[in-house]
């Protein structure tokens, strides 16, 4: 089969090297790809965002199976145009995408049909958003509506920071037109768990859970980044969870999309908080997490290819999902600033001593390939991944690998999976 992935960061890394183990993979291309998905696929410059070309050379090269990672095109309607070309495509369409590409929208999918999560009010007006806040209870959630890349989530522990918050989502755009509209939502306590599941427009199954570590600095301080680390699976997701999920979360909201007239194909990532009333949807993103896909694809046994097959053809009741008994910590090396401001063009070292380390995976987010060899271009440079038997080993493994890359700049956060202890 030829293949076609879209998006050209650590989450395309992940399902590059998933799609790359397959038997049925005989050629790889993605668009626009990096520095290290270069070395198992052929990187194609078309951005995620030029539907037209993507899909011209998709046809050109008469590509099996095109793989969307990526949020903004999947929103956008990518899967809609390419389809329309005859193109066979794993995502959804641009009427299910819109379970990420909507808070506003999933929350009152939410409301619809009894799916537990937070208390919540819609905005559009900035100005019933203030009036709204000064009978609030603190601390309350502001969420930017549309895709802010992890970061339009704000929570404020007192009414001037709810205002000021209203002030950057609503009226100076620090999201762009993310923030045209807002979600005002009751802020809740508990562990948060992400859950991949893939999902075939009616069944779904369910992959292995993980934890993100989304501020930038230990201890959980600092701003929102995309995601600073993450471990699989996690402890504090028992059987319990797992049943009251099943129940009440999972299937009502595969079945909810398909009522709506939105079936939904591809990958539903839960975000999920767990409170002491129960299990509560904090997010729905629409594809792999990032950078929960580099924890949670090494792991699992299925081929890959097989699996998206099923979700477009409708037959994922076929598919018996497995994971391997063990676990992953991933670490992400980032380039000191971000994700405010950094500087872009570092040479990176160490790279090599991935090749044939068994349990040991570099993926690539923010890299370049130039002449002089591989170098920082992002904010998220590399995502340092590492197995072991349990956590422990799994998180030893990975801060021991993440000490064989160096590039000027370098900056971790040293408590990814900490957590662990303490469960």
């Amino acid at each position: 089969m030829k293949i076609l992935i879209v998006g050209g960061g650590g989450r395309e890394h992940a399902i590059a090297q998933s799609v790359a183990k397959s038997p049925r993979a005989d050629k790889i291309y993605c668009a626009p790809g990096n520095a290290g998905i270069g070395r198992i696929a052929e990187c194609v410059p078309i951005g995620a965002m030029e539907f037209e070309k993507l899909t011209a050379f998709a046809v050109d090269k008469e590509i099996d199976l095109v793989i969307v990672g990526m949020d903004d095109p999947l929103v956008g309607g990518v899967v809609d145009v390419m389809e329309a070309a005859g193109l066979r495509v794993f995502g959804p369409r641009k009427n299910a995408a819109i379970l990420e590409g909507s808070k506003a929208f999933s929350k009152d999918l939410m409301k619809k049909y009894h799916i537990p999560t937070a208390a919540y009010e819609n905005f559009d007006d900035p100005e019933a958003a203030l009036a709204y806040l000064e009978h609030a209870k603190m601390p309350v959630v502001l969420k930017a509506d549309g895709l802010a890349l992890g970061k339009g989530v704000l929570i404020c522990q007192n009414p001037e920071e709810a205002r000021e918050g209203v002030r950057t989502i609503m009226q100076d755009k620090k999201f762009g037109e993310a923030g045209n509209r807002m979600v005002i939502e009751e802020f809740m306590t508990g562990r948060e768990v992400s859950v991949l599941s893939f999902v075939d427009g009616k069944t779904i199954r369910i992959m292995s859970s993980a934890q993100d570590h989304k501020r930038a600095m230990d201890g959980d301080q600092g701003l929102n980044t995309g995601g600073m680390g993450t471990f699989s699976p996690s402890p504090f997701y028992t059987e319990e969870v797992d049943a009251f999920c099943h129940k009440y979360i999972y299937q009502a909201t595969v079945d909810a999309m398909a009522a709506e007239g939105r079936p939904f194909k591809g990958v539903i990532f839960f975000g999920l908080m767990l409170t002491q009333d129960g299990p509560r949807v904090l997010e729905y993103n629409a594809r792999f997490g990032d950078p929960e896909a580099q924890v949670v694809l090494p792991r699992m046994k299925n081929d890959i290819i097989d699996v998206m097959e099923a979700c477009i053809n409708g037959t994922l009741d076929r598919i018996d999902l497995q994971f391997e008994d063990n676990a992953a910590v991933c670490v992400v090396l980032a380039s000191k600033g971000y994700p405010v401001s950094y500087e872009k063009g570092y040479p990176i070292s160490g790279l090599e001593r991935f090749d044939g380390a068994d349990g040991y995976y570099c993926f690539h987010a923010g890299t370049r390939q130039t002449e002089q060899g591989v170098v920082t271009n992002g904010g998220r440079v590399l995502g340092v991944t590492a197995k072991g038997a349990d956590l422990k080993e799994a998180r030893a493994n990975a801060y021991k690998a993440a000490e064989w890359i160096s590039f000027e700049n370098k900056y971790m956060r040293h408590d990814i999976g900490k957590a662990i202890d303490e469960a």
